[in-house]
């Protein structure tokens, strides 16, 4: 099913969700313009890198999304909205829908064009393992949102339930489905995979038994129309990987530390705002940023619940929102290996600023 085309109830509100290759996928495009993203250096005409003619501290930056504009984004939408942003120093904050037709947010690093943005470590380790000098800073989502959803009446609750069975797997999910089952001790010979679109009508026709999904979005969409369901995550089963992590070249972090702790002062209050009130997320992201997204207020607030739980850890209740543990940092280093990608540690990740960030803000951890 083409994205943009609306076949079907049950899949019209699909498609508002990303695929692991719109992180990891793109990997083809991002790896692809190596060299340019190697070759390419700073546009400091172009928004990317700010301007203070408005007279602003830092001017304007350009904020890549992950995906369109949805409830995934609601914290930007509070910092934007409430002032946050203004008030860290920023004229103002230009925030770049993602999806299929933009380009990656590794592309838009190292270009130049964007200053900041939003994707994932299966999708920028290999970036920067090609060329690209950035690191993630930090991490809205503690847990990737991706789950199997299966028929509430013959449910698969693990990864050994798959066997066996019939499960719906698009082409740009192959590379998070197999190391999922690599993880588990399993083979893609255990399952029967059916090449799928991002259409979920076959599992709901029971054409499949199971379907690669974001817990966010297709398990909420299904209950909508009428179809109990149940999900496991991946993140439960080997595969901890964080999601829409905040990434940045590494001259951003040497010479604009200041700048981009400023940023991330404002985001988090922006996502503190979030995570405290689901219904004003949903009417943000409906009403206001994503208004030419025909999103559902009923289900966007669902998904906005959905997300807190991505969103809040022990972790970010202690340490504070975005906070990558080095436990964590760990697992995310291990569960890229399984899905072949080896990078280092330090390579990919530097959660100093933040470490800074907190340090001179800790009432920012508070409840």
């Amino acid at each position: 099913m083409s994205r943009k085309s609306r076949p079907s109830p049950v899949s019209q509100l699909s498609l508002d969700r990303r695929s692991f290759l719109r992180y990891a996928g793109l990997t083809g495009a991002v790896l692809g313009g190596a060299g340019l993203l190697a070759a390419c250096g700073d546009d400091s005409s172009g928004t990317g890198n700010g301007t203070i003619a408005d007279g602003s501290k830092y001017g304007t930056v350009a904020v890549q999304l992950s995906w369109l504009k949805n409830i995934e984004f609601a914290g930007e939408y509070f910092a934007d909205s409430k002032g946050y942003f203004k008030d860290a120093g920023f004229g103002s904050v230009d925030l770049i829908a993602g999806g299929a037709a933009s380009t990656s947010v590794e592309a838009g690093l190292g270009t130049g064009k964007v200053w900041i943005g939003m994707s994932a470590p299966q999708t920028t380790a290999p970036a920067i393992l090609e060329g690209l000098n950035a690191k993630i800073v930090g991490a809205t989502y503690q847990k990737n949102p991706f789950c199997i959803v299966s028929a509430m009446g013959k449910p698969i609750r693990s990864p050994q339930d798959m066997k066996g069975r019939k499960i719906g797997v698009q082409d740009t999910n192959q590379l998070i489905f197999n190391a999922l089952l690599t993880a588990n001790g399993m083979t893609a010979a255990d399952v029967t995979i059916v090449p799928a679109q991002f259409d979920p009508t076959p599992l709901a026709n029971g054409e499949v038994d199971g379907w690669v999904s974001y817990v966010t979005n297709e398990p909420i969409t299904l209950s909508s129309k009428g179809f109990p369901n149940y999900n496991f995550l991946f993140a439960d089963y080997g595969l901890p990987l964080v999601a829409e992590t905040l990434t940045v070249k590494q001259e951003t972090i040497d010479n604009e530390r200041e700048k981009l702790k400023a940023w991330l002062l404002a985001d988090i209050k922006g996502w503190r705002d979030a995570v405290a009130s689901p219904s004003e997320s949903a009417r943000l992201a409906v009403e206001v940023y994503g208004k030419d997204q025909r999103l559902d207020l009923a289900e966007q607030t669902m998904e906005a619940g959905a997300q807190n739980d991505l969103v809040v850890s022990a972790e970010t209740k202690t340490s504070g929102l975005f906070t990558m543990s080095e436990e964590l940092i760990a697992k995310n280093i291990a569960a890229l290996g399984k899905a072949k990608i080896d990078i280092a540690a330090d390579k990919l990740f530097d959660m100093s600023v933040l470490r800074e960030l907190y340090t001179e803000h800790p009432e920012l951890k508070a409840p």
